[in-house]
């Protein structure tokens, strides 16, 4: 009995200890994120930042963000980059990471070719870009050279096509290491099993290979989502605060309203901004789910 008394009071003692040793990472949560983000929320829900002479509105400051004209060409804007980068910033990276899995020669050059943008810091990478895709830039000295005609990249609707190619550039390597290490975690009796079964590539890679990376993807998806909403910053280095409507993302909006000190329009775009990602992560989480739970079992 006295045994077991000291066991259980063992136990306590690493609970109370462990449960200490979370304080400050709940004190930090608590303080850095909880408090802000329900402030956050409360000024989406007056019509003044200050306590003392703010009234509670209701809805009204979420009717008035959704009619507002540039608040909706943000948000189209980043929605439909997002649609067309972040697939591509899957696929793309997955394709490689196949093609990589095969015994090619200079393997080891091509990881590192695409690697290299990670370590690149973003200023750097900008002014790459601005010497390739400016009015005298290197990109458009090859279209003279061969007779075409200049192009204003960043000042015209191909502009929206230069970011995608510079998110693809700089995220690719990263999201391409995530899968080739995915692949390599794959049983390889069941690969083999099915190749001695008669079971060709595209049939080993659609039913057994991709329910295998699906948490992977799922991972790269989130991942790519997150990036997708840093390319503001690229933007913002290219082409200033207000870009032409095509590059004009919801960032830009955010940025421009808080140096206005508008709390309130802030306040409301960035909680239905979080709304919509809680709505779309969930989404992802699901289809994982349900694509990948015959793996786990």
């Amino acid at each position: 009995m006295k045994k077991k008394s000291g066991n259980q009071c063992g136990r306590r003692g690493e609970k109370i200890f462990s449960n200490i040793c979370i304080i400050p990472s709940l004190a930090g949560v608590l303080i850095f994120f909880l408090i802000p983000f329900a402030i956050v929320i409360y000024y989406s829900f007056v019509n003044n930042s200050v306590p003392a002479q703010s009234d509670f509105v209701g809805l009204e400051n979420y009717k008035a963000i959704i009619q507002n004209t540039a608040f909706r060409k943000a948000s189209t804007n980043t929605a439909l980059f997002s649609v067309i980068a972040i697939p591509l910033a899957v696929i793309i990276p997955l394709w490689l990471a196949v093609l990589l899995e095969r015994n090619i020669p200079c393997k080891s050059i091509f990881r590192t070719f695409f690697l290299s943008p990670l370590m690149t810091p973003t200023a750097s990478v900008v002014l790459v870009w601005q010497v390739m895709f400016h009015n005298h830039g290197t990109v458009n000295q090859i279209i003279e050279k061969f007779g075409g005609n200049p192009v204003d990249w960043l000042s015209s609707k191909y502009g929206f096509y230069v970011i995608i190619l510079m998110f693809l550039w700089k995220n690719i390597g990263y999201n391409m290491i995530l899968f080739m290490s995915a692949i390599g975690g794959i049983p390889k009796d069941i690969l083999e099993v099915a190749e001695l079964e008669g079971a060709s590539k595209a049939y080993q890679f659609f039913h057994i290979k991709l329910r295998y990376l699906s948490p992977t993807i799922l991972f790269v998806l989130i991942l790519s989502l997150i990036s997708s909403f840093k390319i503001f910053r690229e933007i913002y280095l290219l082409v200033g605060n207000y870009p032409i409507d095509r590059l004009y993302m919801l960032q830009h909006f955010m940025n421009n309203t808080f140096e206005k000190f508008n709390y309130q329009k802030l306040s409301t775009s960035a909680v239905l901004f979080s709304l919509v990602m809680i709505v779309v992560i969930a989404v992802l989480l699901i289809t994982e789910h349900f694509f990948g739970k015959d793996v786990e079992n």
